[in-house]
């Protein structure tokens, strides 16, 4: 009776294992292109807060984005302002 217990635990949780590895097997979804836009607003960002002129913007100047930057930068669905969005 106890092989029997043990061979079906066994079963069942190989049959688990197996469905979890079959649903990580779907691709992230892609990005969506900026629009015209977002493609705008991220350059004149860029150019206002970038100090180093590196083309990115690090924690010592994202800290310097005004308030009013950073909601417009959540309402053109860019990044929150820092924040990554969850994906729903």
């Amino acid at each position: 009776m106890l092989k029997v217990f043990a061979i079906t635990l066994g079963l069942c949780c190989a049959a688990v294992f197996s469905a979890r590895a079959a649903d990580g097997d779907t691709k992230p979804a892609e990005k969506k292109p900026l629009t015209e836009e977002q493609k705008a607003l991220r350059k004149e960002l860029l150019g206002k807060y970038d100090k180093n002129k590196d083309g990115k913007i690090d924690k010592e100047e994202r800290q310097a984005v005004s308030a009013e930057d950073k909601s417009k930068l959540a309402e053109a669905g860019l990044a929150g302002g820092g924040k990554k969005k969850k994906a729903e």
